[in-house]
């Protein structure tokens, strides 16, 4: 009781106001549904698993006709905000309805696949680590830097330090929360979480991600997703 009570309080915040317009499809693409349940479920299921998060902040598109109409939507442990035009107004959107706790996740709302153990590898991190931890897996292809207009390759980049950033990201809150209002003010595009704290001159530590922590981004994904579903227990 004593552990429990004296644990960090952690919410994690899934942004989820894209419209998906890459995938081409009429609902956006954390609502395509997989075998009955959308890719948004999917994601969410993970993170209502783990004991050590309190709260799940799900950031919606103001015109959002979907999610209300999910069981999942239903949960006391999840609540929705209405999110912003970019990624980094909606993530500060779900920060901003909680002021008291000590550690954020951030977790794409199109990753349908995070293991429990990756999860729970990410959180073991906050002790002794007062910055943060991200998801990654070492890039295994060759990977080529090219001239946009002219589609030329330029060079070829050393792999060995290479990583593909993955989510969920967790971060104490108070810090990505300044980080991300600095990115603002200095007007700097940013992908992920992790580069806002990178900027403002902090190092969060890596953590081996699951393979299968695939990000559905373009139609074949959903062909992989399906096959990841039907011949491995994901969840």
């Amino acid at each position: 009781m004593l552990l429990n009570t004296l644990r960090p309080k952690i919410i994690a915040v899934v942004p989820a106001a894209g419209i998906g317009s890459r995938m081409k499809s009429n609902v956006p693409k954390q609502y395509i549904k997989i075998q009955n349940c959308t890719i948004l479920e999917y994601a969410l299921r993970t993170l209502l698993l783990h004991p050590n998060i309190d709260l799940i902040i799900v950031a919606l598109n103001k015109k959002d006709i979907y999610f209300k109409q999910l069981k999942i939507s239903s949960n006391l442990k999840i609540i929705s905000v209405v999110g912003g035009e970019e990624r980094i107004y909606s993530v500060l959107s779900g920060l901003s309805f909680q002021t008291n706790a000590d550690w954020v996740i951030i977790h794409d709302a199109v990753r349908p696949f995070l293991s429990y153990k990756d999860l729970d590898n990410l959180i073991s991190m906050i002790e002794n680590n007062p910055v943060g931890a991200i998801l990654a897996r070492p890039v295994s292809d060759t990977i080529k830097y090219s001239n946009l207009t002219q589609k030329k390759v330029l060079y070829t980049l050393n792999r060995n330090n290479l990583w593909h950033a993955l989510t969920p990201q967790l971060f104490q809150i108070n810090l990505l929360k300044s980080c991300l209002k600095k990115i603002i003010k200095d007007k700097i595009n940013i992908t992920d979480e992790s580069s806002a704290l990178e900027y403002c001159g902090y190092k969060p530590l890596i953590v081996l991600g699951n393979e299968k922590n695939i990000k559905i981004t373009w139609p074949e994904d959903i062909i992989l997703a399906k096959f990841y579903l039907n011949n491995f227990n994901m969840h």
